[in-house]
């Protein structure tokens, strides 16, 4: 049977239990899996049949992303097929370790009033969740990259109109893009 092991921390466990158990028990049964969790050291077990090693796989993923500060409803998102999981360590990107600094830069990722993750958000379709000094992300693979690619511009001090702008140019080259192969199609078809 494939084993997953994924740890959280200890204030997301009860988030992860859900009330009465309701969450846990709603990624396991979409997922066909067995979530196991040690409350006091906030270590989560998923176990899952050996036919679909994938339902173990994103089962982890829910889990650590619900670990990492998205709603469980959010974290759902990732039973979608074509949708994954990414974090970025702020602490990594920066260099930067007293917490002075780390706060600092929280602050430019979030935005006032939570307004820079907000545009973040609608413009690459991503979800975001700022937590500790992670960054974690939800999306489509180019969704992904577009997203990490903001966080990282923000992280590193360029203006937040400068990555707003770029995340809109990807926006509408995307749009341009889908539109271009639904002509193809349509030509094709036709």
């Amino acid at each position: 049977m494939p084993t997953l092991y994924a740890r959280i921390p200890e204030d997301r466990v009860g988030v992860l239990i859900g009330p009465g158990g309701r969450t846990k028990r709603a990624i396991a049964a979409a997922t066909a899996t067995r979530i196991d969790i040690d409350a006091n050291e906030g270590e989560v077990r998923v176990v899952g049949p050996d036919t679909d090693p994938m339902g173990v796989l994103k089962a982890r993923d829910i889990v650590l992303a619900i670990g990492r500060g998205f709603s469980p409803e959010r974290a759902m998102r990732l039973l979608r097929e074509d949708t994954f999981f990414g974090v970025l360590d702020i602490k990594l990107a920066t260099g930067h370790r007293e917490k002075a600094a780390l706060r600092r830069i929280r602050s430019r990722v979030i935005g006032t009033n939570g307004r820079a993750r907000s545009r973040i958000e609608q413009l690459s379709g991503c979800s975001m969740s700022v937590y500790g000094s992670t960054v974690a992300l939800i999306g489509k693979e180019d969704q992904l990259d577009h997203a990490t690619r903001a966080v990282e511009l923000l992280v590193k001090g360029s203006e937040h109109s400068t990555v707003f702008h770029l995340l809109a140019r990807f926006k509408r080259d995307d749009a341009v893009r889908e539109a271009t192969s639904m002509d193809e199609v349509e030509d094709v078809g036709g």
